[in-house]
């Protein structure tokens, strides 16, 4: 017998929406046995059943469950009141690293009822034959899908302190043109507490968030006076000043050369 010839797949995906779909009410159940995808199941009505070598799990409507990639599972309807649900099955280099961000572990596959019902929020994908289009949107869905499992079942893992430096440093500049940006909108948008977030951030960055907000502030503007051709007054608003004269005081503060010093400077040095 001739050898089946496998083709390898030249599509790499950093997250694949692989298949969805509805199951109505009925007596369908499926292992025991593994899957080499994760795919996660939300019950919108009836009662279940859930096993893993880690435990049998119950699953009633509103809750939902995942199945690990080589993880033995056996699941199967409630006879009495037999589940309705949704599922999508995803892969890719993001999987993982997604799901870690919610409760979902191998011992814990399970997570209770949600706040608000997840069923409209599940990917359509039904088939292979998938126009490209298509598939950028299943994957979109997928992403704003797994956001809510985020939002409602984050992990215990709680968030380093750098990384609230971090946060507070990419809200910077994210929004460092902003002229009514304030140190307050950066501790609101980090949320934590503001004393805690300004022990932090100094010890970290070696100055306090309204100096690294204008030391930003500046360097940006020290790169548009070098190439971009705007005027000082259209550098200070890209900047976030809408103030051109407040602007050239703390540019100078900061450099020891007005914008029109600084600007003239380096035209000549790129003139050369």
């Amino acid at each position: 017998m001739k050898p089946v010839q496998y083709y390898p797949s030249y599509i790499h995906h950093d997250l694949m929406c692989v298949y969805s779909g509805r199951k109505p009410p009925n007596l369908h159940k499926w292992g025991p046995g593994v899957r080499d995808i994760y795919a996660i199941h939300y019950i919108s009505k009836g009662k279940g059943t859930l096993e893993t070598k880690n435990g049998v799990f119950p699953l009633l409507a509103g809750e939902s469950f995942v199945i690990f990639p080589e993880a033995e599972v056996n699941y199967y309807p409630d006879p009495q009141d037999p589940w309705a649900y949704v599922w999508v099955e995803f892969k890719g280099e993001e999987a993982q690293s997604l799901l870690s961000k919610t409760e979902f572990k191998k011992d814990k596959p399970v997570v209770a009822a949600s706040p608000m019902n997840l069923e409209p929020l599940f990917p359509s994908i039904e088939n292979v034959d998938v126009k490209p289009f298509e598939r950028m949107r299943s994957e979109a869905q997928l992403r704003l899908l797994l956001s809510y499992y985020m939002e409602y079942y984050p992990s215990e893992t709680t968030i380093p302190s750098m990384d609230y430096v971090r946060l507070a440093q990419e809200y910077i500049e994210h929004n460092y043109w902003r002229t009514t940006l304030t140190v307050s909108d950066i501790v609101n948008a980090v949320k934590v507490e503001r004393s805690y977030l300004f022990r932090l951030f100094k010890a970290a960055a070696g100055m306090s968030i309204s100096a690294y907000l204008t030391d930003y502030r500046i360097r940006r503007a020290c790169e548009l006076l070098k190439s971009s051709g705007l005027s000082i007054k259209s550098v200070a608003c890209s900047v976030g000043y809408s103030d051109q004269l407040y602007f050239s005081k703390r540019f100078k503060k900061a450099t020891s050369y007005t914008p029109s010093e600084y600007m003239t400077l380096h035209s000549g040095q790129a003139e050369r």
